[in-house]
């Protein structure tokens, strides 16, 4: 029976191989060309780096995710190989996002200004409720992330970091140890069982992911108003999709396998998962053109050099007057606008690589060392209550000494003679109680 059912699993797989395969290559063929050309348009008019750099990494995701997903299908040994680099770079494309998100605030230390401002208005406003109110939200400091982000100052802007950063740590340490484990045999690929791998490493995992995107929507909803330029909802919902719905998507797949719903086998579910991903990056990728548009780039301020170009809009307008007479107006904007000169695409890249990889170092690094920071502080007050510990051991001791000292003393009567600590210990053991 089971045979058979093997049997019956590759037949069907080689006739669903071959036009999954084409379908699956003709969409990730339309998600790489419209992201590159997008990505070329960006690097082309790379007039604001400090926000582009980051938008560049973002686009990245798609050709990145639709090539290997192409690749794993084409050929299921490369699966493992693919899906690190996927894993990989969706934790790097994450931070970028909430990077690109602080650039167009006007920088990190723009933001930090802007979100004392909020902790200062929202924590002055109780002054005139009622004087116990201000206490009280400072006590609650920690619970104020979870109620009222706002009031936390620039503490939100650490927070939010920190978050993005130890994903992208785990999600690349996680995606190394599945590939040691699998080479042990024992990480188990959708299998969840306690002597594999992979249940224990998917919990970590989608605890560090849905902690690093909390952390960026509360970040969102704090400035969210002074992203109105950009449109951030419609940037905010496009990118969050690829993160969650192909994490969860290969977390369903798996769950369906195991519960019988549908073949548990590696081939098939991995094979899912890649053709699914092909036509969800192409959705991606055109979605990115209207919403990660080169254009808002290719235009400078007025006092920059360029090309000079006058844009003219008119609206009729109707006007009521006294006596229900209407009057018919013309409203006319006129919008002056220089358009940018290209960029070397050769200068923009050596940019995104060394500013770009300089500034993830540096968050790294910071991250790191503020994960570390309440270990030192604990062990710190562990060798100081050791010490305390030492010291107080040494001054009873000191104490007994002396006791015993006296003892001996008063025990001698009148006589003149200074007994030493050998003496002591002879003296205390050798005198009769007088009692």
């Amino acid at each position: 029976m089971e045979t058979t059912y093997i049997l019956a699993y590759q037949t069907t797989y080689k006739d669903l191989h071959q036009p999954a395969l084409i379908i699956a290559g003709c969409f990730a063929f339309i998600a790489v060309v419209l992201s590159t050309i997008l990505i070329f348009q960006h690097l082309r008019s790379y007039t604001n780096p400090a926000e582009q750099k980051w938008i560049v990494a973002v686009l990245l995701m798609v050709p990145i995710y639709a090539s290997e997903s192409i690749l794993s299908l084409c050929n299921p040994k490369w699966s493992l190989a693919c899906d690190i680099l996927r894993n990989c770079y969706e934790a790097f494309a994450l931070y970028s996002f909430g990077s690109y998100l602080i650039a167009c605030l006007g920088g990190e230390q723009k933001v930090i200004e802007l979100l004392e401002d909020e902790s200062r208005k929202l924590l002055s406003k109780p002054l005139l409720e009622g004087a116990d109110d201000k206490p009280k939200s400072k006590e609650r400091r920690c619970c104020n992330f979870f109620i009222q982000p706002s009031v936390l100052g620039k503490d939100l802007l650490t927070i939010e970091k920190f978050g993005l950063v130890q994903y992208m740590i785990l999600k690349t340490f996680c995606a190394f140890l599945a590939l040691i484990l699998e080479l042990c045999g024992v990480y188990g690929d959708g299998e969840f069982k306690w002597n594999y791998g992979y249940p224990y490493i998917a919990v970590v995992l989608n605890f560090s992911q849905m902690w690093a995107l909390y952390c960026l929507v509360k970040f969102y909803n704090v400035t969210h108003e002074r992203l109105q330029h950009i449109k951030p909802l419609a940037k905010f919902i496009s990118f969050k999709a690829i993160v969650f719905a192909t994490w969860w998507q290969g977390v369903g797949i798996a769950l369906l396998c195991n519960l019988g719903v549908l073949p548990k086998e590696g081939k098939l579910q991995t094979g899912l998962q890649d053709f699914l991903i092909c036509i969800e990056m192409a959705i991606a990728a055109v979605a990115h053109v209207f919403v990660f548009s080169a254009k808002p780039y290719q235009h400078l301020p007025a006092s920059e050099h360029g090309k000079v170009t006058t844009k003219t809009t008119k609206a009729m307008l109707t006007l009521e007057e006294e006596g229900d007479k209407e009057t018919p107006a013309i409203l006319e904007k006129m919008e002056t606008e220089v358009e940018a000169p290209g960029t070397s695409v050769k200068e923009s890249i050596q940019d995104i690589v060394v500013e770009g990889g300089q500034h993830v170092v540096k968050d790294v690094v910071l991250t790191i060392n503020q994960a570390f920071e309440p270990v030192e502080k604990g062990m710190t007050k562990i060798q100081e209550t050791f010490h305390q510990i030492s010291v107080g051991s040494d001054d009873e001791k000191e104490e007994q000494e002396v006791k015993v000292e006296e003892h001996v003393l008063t025990r001698g009567g009148s006589g003149s003679h200074i007994f030493t600590s050998e003496e002591k210990v002879i003296i205390d053991s050798s005198c009769p109680d007088e009692s």
